[in-house]
């Protein structure tokens, strides 16, 4: 069952009035999913959003030759899905559970009312969907790049960010596994290892347990994504 202090830990929905979020808790439903479970189907009229309490999601999609691309992770506290609410299209991506996880489905037209009625709501709605599509043209940017090592490289240097990069140690938390960082490059797994052996040889990065990757030489990373150095 949800309710309403289950819906007031997801950031987009806090700041709403107890009222509401009793409202949308009654409309909403609790789906657990396990490890590579379909959360969204690419192609169909989805008439929820879907929010993630426990676990990882990734949206993906499939290259014409079949290969699965990956082209954004869902974190607990995110939501996905939000596309049903501005137009009345298909989903454009599945979604896929990375571990077994948590969702709270709240159906699309009970959010979109709130959503039309409260502006904070609105604009983080527009703000993520603008980051999105940034995120898209970027990666689609880095899908292009000819040296393989270079495209790894971009990649880590994208979830690190120029924020993160600065502090010290400078780490990407729940770094993406090679398999699933070779889905979002459109390459091997066994590629991504042998780039990643080499970046750990050189120090430039180190595993901190499953949770992290310190990267040791940003500066040295931010290069190599560059193309400023070869590795």
């Amino acid at each position: 069952m949800v309710t309403p202090e289950l819906l007031s830990t997801f950031p987009i929905l806090k700041p709403l009035p107890h009222d509401i979020l009793s409202h949308l808790a009654s409309l909403s439903s609790l789906r657990k999913f396990s490890r590579r479970g379909i959360v969204l189907n690419a192609g169909t009229h989805e008439e929820a959003v879907c929010f993630l309490f426990e676990g990882r999601l990734q949206g993906v999609d499939f290259t014409i030759d079949g290969r699965e691309v990956g082209l954004y992770f869902v974190e607990p506290g995110d939501f996905c899905g939000d596309l049903s609410l501005f137009d009345d299209g298909p989903q454009p991506e599945y979604v896929i559970a990375l571990t077994a996880a948590v969702t709270v489905f709240i159906p699309a037209d009970s959010l979109r009312e709130v959503m039309l009625k409260q502006p904070e709501i609105f604009k983080v709605l527009g703000q993520r969907l603008a980051a999105r599509l940034r995120q898209a043209t970027r990666q689609r940017s880095l899908l292009g790049l000819p040296n393989i090592a270079q495209r790894v490289c971009c990649q880590l240097w994208m979830l690190l960010g120029e924020e993160k990069a600065q502090r010290l140690p400078a780490m990407i938390n729940n770094p993406p596994t090679h398999m699933e960082i070779a889905i979002m490059l459109n390459l091997s797994r066994e590629t991504v290892t042998r780039v990643f052996q080499t970046l750990q040889t050189r120090q430039i990065v180190k595993r901190d347990g499953p949770g992290c990757l310190l990267v040791n030489e940003p500066e040295t990373l931010k290069a190599l994504a560059e193309g400023a150095q070869e590795l």
